[in-house]
């Protein structure tokens, strides 16, 4: 009888100082800051404010720069929010398919049976629909889709801030 490891989901800590936090938090607000204005708002050379970034993106703390694009303003209307309920032995597969579709902004795996929250955008309505017809309810392994459209954004934030 072999015994398998289980799988732990945990990642090592990264310890931040004062000034890691004041540089992340300064990036959050502006990500095209030079390193130079980052350098004289924490005190720190240009240099070391680069090797600062470069560490925290070593680390694995800042994953990525990219610009938030607001959908509206490029004829994108529809936003909406999915639970996905979805049998445990296709939860791997499922998630991967829906993760690869374009229109799929985010996907979280939530506590509950087998439970997916995703959130897509859709040019139209009739988008939405061909999207959860051809795709999401022609996928083996799906028990249920309830779908909630957004009405109005009071507030929406990308990343975590400190």
């Amino acid at each position: 009888m072999s015994t398998k490891t289980p799988h732990t989901f945990t990642l090592p800590v990264v310890a931040l100082d004062e000034t890691d936090r004041k540089i992340l938090t300064s990036l959050h607000e502006n990500a095209r800051i030079s390193y130079t204005e980052l350098g004289k708002l924490v005190g720190l050379s240009r240099v070391a404010v680069q090797t600062r970034i470069a560490a925290l993106m070593d680390e694995g703390v800042i994953e990525r720069f990219t610009a938030v694009i607001n959908p509206a303003r490029i004829g994108i209307e529809i936003s909406a929010f999915f639970n996905v309920e979805v049998e445990p032995q296709f939860l791997e597969e499922v998630s991967g398919k829906l993760a690869d579709e374009p229109e799929v902004t985010s996907l979280y795996h939530m506590s509950g049976p087998s439970k997916l929250h995703m959130h897509g955008i859709f040019e139209t309505i009739q988008g939405m629909e061909r999207f959860l017809v051809e795709k999401v309810y022609a996928m083996p392994g799906i028990v249920s889709v309830d779908s909630q459209l957004l009405l109005k954004r009071y507030k929406s934030r990308m990343g975590m801030k400190l």
